[in-house]
Formats: C-alpha cells, sequence, structure tokens
C-alpha cells in the first residue's frame, strides 16, 4: 500500500482531470478534498461515497481511500499537517488562540469523524465555496502576498471543518440516551489537563455520582474511565512520535505528562518499547 508523505506543514494542489488522481493509498498527514465541479466516487475504507460539485471530504492520517471519476472533475486538494496546525499558535499572552488550535486538532483526530461530505451544516457550504474560490484564484494568478492570503483562507476553512465535526458530535450525543459520548468528547478536549481528567472532576461536570462514574463509563463503554483516557493520550503520542518532529519535552508539555521520565514509563508498559525506539522504528518503515 503506497504511503504519502508531505515535506512542507502544508500544501495546495489544483487538478482537473479525467481519471483518479492517484491509486488507494495512505497518507500521513490531513487531506481536505474540495469538489469544484463534476461526478463520481470517492472510496473510503470499504466505504463509497458519491461526489458531486460543493462536496468536502477530511481525510485522517492513515485513512485508506481513493477516487472514481465519472465526469471530469475539478479537485481542490488542501493538505496540513500537526507541524502546520501548531505553527498558527498565538505567542501573546493576551491571546486565547493557542488553547483554541489545540482544542481543534483533538476535534479533528476525534472519533466522531465520519468518512464522507464534512459538511453538514447548510449555512456552511456557500461560505465554503466562497472560500475555496478565493484560494484557487490566490493558487493560479499568484500576486503579491498570496500565501499569506491562502493560509489565512485555509486556517478559515479548517475552523468550519471542525464546527461541523462538533455538529456530527452534538447530534450523536443528543440522540443517545446516556452521557457517555459527551464524556469521551470531554476526554479529547481537556486530554494536556490532567487536573480535569480525575474521575470526581468528571462527575461533578456531567452530574453524575462520584461514586458511580467508572462503573457508569465502563457499563457504556467497555473500558474503564482510566483506561480510556490512558489510550487516547497514548494515540496523540504515537501521532506526534510517527508524524511530527516535536521534541519529548514538547510532548510532555503539551499532553499533561509530569515529566520525560513520566512520559518513558508510561509509553514502555503500554507499548513495550520507549518512545524513542518508536520513532526509530516509525521512520524505518
Amino acid at each position: 500500500m503506497p504511503v504519502h508523505n508531505l515535506f512542507e506543514p502544508y500544501e495546495i494542489e489544483y487538478k482537473e482531470l479525467d481519471e483518479c488522481p492517484v491509486g488507494s493509498h495512505r497518507n500521513t498527514f490531513f487531506e481536505l478534498v474540495y469538489i469544484v465541479k463534476g461526478e463520481g466516487i470517492h472510496r473510503v475504507e470499504k466505504n463509497e461515497f458519491e461526489y458531486d460539485p460543493g462536496t468536502l471530504f477530511l481525510l485522517l492520517p492513515q485513512h485508506v481511500h481513493s477516487f472514481r471519476v465519472r465526469e471530469r472533475t475539478s479537485f481542490l486538494f488542501i493538505r496540513f499537517n500537526d507541524i502546520y496546525l501548531k505553527a498558527q499558535k498565538a505567542k501573546s499572552p493576551h491571546s486565547h488562540l493557542g488553547d483554541w488550535i489545540q482544542k481543534l486538532e483533538f476535534i479533528l483526530e476525534s472519533n466522531y469523524h465520519l468518512p464522507g461530505c464534512v459538511l453538514h451544516n447548510r449555512n456552511d457550504k456557500p461560505l465554503v465555496a466562497a472560500l475555496i474560490d478565493g484560494v484557487i484564484r490566490e493558487y493560479v494568478n499568484q500576486q503579491e502576498m498570496h500565501r499569506e492570503l491562502v493560509q489565512q483562507i485555509v486556517n478559515t476553512i479548517i475552523t468550519i471543518v471542525a464546527r461541523n465535526i462538533r455538529i456530527i458530535g452534538s447530534t450523536a450525543i443528543r440522540s443517545d440516551k446516556d452521557h457517555s459520548s459527551a464524556i469521551i468528547r470531554y476526554i479529547h478536549e481537556q486530554i494536556p489537563y490532567p487536573d480535569k481528567l480525575k474521575a470526581g472532576v468528571i462527575a461533578s461536570h456531567f452530574n453524575i455520582s462520584p461514586r458511580y462514574i467508572h462503573e457508569y463509563f465502563r457499563k457504556h463503554t467497555g473500558e474503564s474511565l482510566q483506561q480510556y483516557i490512558n489510550g487516547y493520550r497514548l494515540r496523540l503520542v504515537e501521532t506526534r512520535l510517527r508524524y511530527s518532529t516535536m521534541r519529548m519535552s514538547e510532548i510532555v508539555d503539551e499532553l499533561g505528562f509530569t515529566d520525560e521520565s513520566h512520559l518513558n514509563r508510561v509509553f514502555k508498559k503500554h507499548r513495550g518499547v520507549s518512545p524513542s525506539a518508536f520513532r526509530k522504528g516509525a521512520q524505518t518503515v
């Protein structure tokens, strides 16, 4: 199975094609694919989705996907990685952008996202169409400061995608008779803050008895609260080791470990190797 890598923080590509631009493959980055015109099929893993103008797909790292073109199609590909998201953080102490970007990343990686068109909010479709048109114009004309303008537009599109993923999650939560989906989303968003992931704090947030929270979570998810928190945090560590150049100290600070020794101890206990050995092995695959 071919694996595609991204050697820049983000990349824009616009193509008009009569056949699939590339066969089944995996990416090591996030990819937004917008259909400007044309019709066909998008295959993700074992699922197939019809596409037509205005369809926007979000591909997560390691998704196996391909396209089957039925009618000549204009594709706009927006590719970005973990490094790109981190670069958007504002350094001003008066800005909340850094925390927002962190939450945005967890939303993009959350398990609420399902393959298919990501635009579920009707009002967002004309807005995204206008933004995509702006990206294409800047990409084609390449006037002065076009890269800066494209980056601002891309950030806006990513934000709209994240909002739509939250809409999917909120709908799923409202249709559930229990709070387990809401607790999972809370864990994803608060993973950098260990104090907010204590059982008593979570129980208080969802008005559940502190004595009952463990039994409640296991009943609705099949695993303990702590198992889920540890497992999700370790998956995020693996993503950073595989697809970023983040230092261990940066991973420690971002994901709520006490120090590098704590990260090494937890990772080796659950994965059987140290984080450094895992990264070295992932780079040789």
